[in-house]
């Protein structure tokens, strides 16, 4: 198989070559780390990467296939990991200028999973310091390069903001991230790759670098759809058939199948061709036959005025930086300190009322679905801004909360949701369409997911294909 075709080939088209025998774990690996080599110094998506290690576990994949042993889908497959994970073989630094003590080298049940079945760990992609903040910034090591724009650096979304890049890059055909208010949703939008946050409790965050445990999950990036679904499959404890079976199987399902709520809140202080951009795609499904009906959550409003307050994540993660962390307290980005300083007097009692008030908001949002299948609307209402036009703490600060609107509500809320690339904006940036479904209800997220994508056409046919990265 060329390379120009595992490029554009489907993730399960290449686990099938794989496990029949005309495609080796190791030609694959041969192919990341050529992208790697030709790109990764300028798309800046890792903060470690080890070629001789990607080989070696590329060459224990084809052992085990050369004995007939299939260990899962993901053998053989490359997969790129955030630096908030314990890797065995790498440093965690989190986004610190110093590495984080030993324990957190230490692999937990996602990372687990992916050695159970000899995925290849390509490296540890770049994120913001202790995951805090969705635009990407980091001023001990960089911001990786939203490959989407050739002449200026933008934000490649945060806080796994290495994540969506190492796909377009061509070292990995999966991304692992994690999400607190829309750190896995953020970088697929910006970067037009396909994200899932699943619902908080689902996987397990052991081997995690901590940022609000309550809101806290990992989650899957991909450059389509479908091959999110299977890598999803793959990974998730309650998924029980191969995952390329069971992916096939929600790909079965109709737009028709569907009742899905137009939230206008979404669409609200969107920057120019975003809500364009998804009200057209919308439009396209709709006429293939997915059933749109207005839909309001006034649940909404009051979760994200107690986010701007700092919600669950700045007394959780001040606890955390003061208490096992205090080492790395001098080194935080300003960015990040700003917000702890402001919110180190909040009393425990005030944190303890948030807890419930939001479990009485996500009760009533749940009930609120009211028939629906999912709700709709813009994954992001910010086109990813220019790196050098966010440097200032407060600047950075504003854009954030503005950046984090419609995916933070979701988390807060206890609910799943997908995003997919749908268009360009007036920026020519990708523009992410959010799929939100009630806690619980990945299969449902997921399925309406592929047939959105089935409708819409992949990234590459949709949207087309990154500058930084067409050749």
């Amino acid at each position: 198989m060329a390379d120009l075709s595992i490029q554009t080939a489907s993730l399960e088209t290449v686990v099938a070559g794989l496990r029949a025998g005309w495609l080796s774990a190791a030609a694959v690996a041969d192919w990341a780390v050529a992208n790697h080599e030709a790109r990764g110094e300028a798309l800046h998506a890792y903060k470690a990467f080890d070629t001789d290690r990607v080989r070696r576990e590329a060459d224990l994949a084809d052992a085990a296939f050369a004995v007939h042993n299939d260990l899962g889908p993901l053998q053989g497959i490359p997969v790129s990991i955030k630096d908030l994970f314990g890797v065995a073989g790498y440093p965690t630094f989190a986004g610190c200028p110093r590495e984080l003590p030993e324990e957190w080298r230490r692999e937990g049940p996602v990372v687990r999973s992916l050695r159970r079945q000899l995925a290849v760990i390509s490296g540890k992609t770049h994120t913001v310091q202790f995951a805090y903040g969705g635009l990407g910034a980091n001023p001990h090591w960089g911001a990786p390069r939203n490959p989407w724009d050739a002449s200026a650096h933008r934000s490649p979304g945060g806080s796994s903001s290495g994540a969506g890049v190492s796909l377009w890059e061509g070292s990995a055909l999966l991304a692992i991230g994690s999400d607190t208010a829309g750190s896995v949703r953020i970088p697929a939008s910006m970067t037009g790759t396909a994200g899932i946050r699943p619902t908080s409790g689902r996987w397990s965050t052991g081997g995690i670098v901590p940022l609000s445990p309550a809101l806290d999950t990992a989650g899957v990036l991909a450059r389509t759809v479908a091959d999110m679904t299977i890598g999803f499959g793959a990974i998730d404890p309650g998924v029980e058939e191969d995952a390329l079976v069971w992916t096939r199987r929600l790909a079965a399902a109709e737009l028709a199948d569907f009742r899905v709520g137009l939230c206008d809140w979404y669409f609200e202080d969107c920057d120019p061709g975003i809500a364009e951009g998804v009200r057209s795609a919308l439009g396209e499904l709709e006429r293939a036959g997915l059933r749109l009906s207005p839909a309001t959550m006034p649940q909404f409003e009051p979760a994200t005025e107690l986010f701007r307050q700092g919600g669950l994540h700045v007394g959780d993660f001040t606890r955390f930086i003061n208490g096992e962390m205090s080492a790395y307290r001098d080194d935080l980005d300003p960015a990040v300190a700003i917000r702890i300083e402001a919110m180190e007097a909040l009393p425990a009692s005030e944190h303890l009322q948030r807890v419930h008030r939001l479990g009485e908001l996500s009760h009533e949002a749940h009930r609120s679905f009211d028939g629906l299948h999912a709700l709709v609307g813009p994954t992001l209402p910010l086109t990813p801004p220019v790196m050098s036009e966010i440097s200032d703490a407060e600047d950075h600060l504003r854009k954030n909360l503005r950046l984090v609107r419609n995916t933070n509500t979701a988390s807060l809320l206890g609910m799943c949701a997908v995003t997919l690339p749908v268009a360009l904006d007036s920026a020519e940036m990708p523009v992410g369409l959010h799929i939100v479904a009630r806690g619980g209800d990945e299969e449902t997220a997921l399925t309406l997911a592929l047939a959105c994508e089935r409708a819409l056409g992949w990234a590459r046919e949709r949207i087309g294909t990154p500058p930084m990265c067409r050749t």
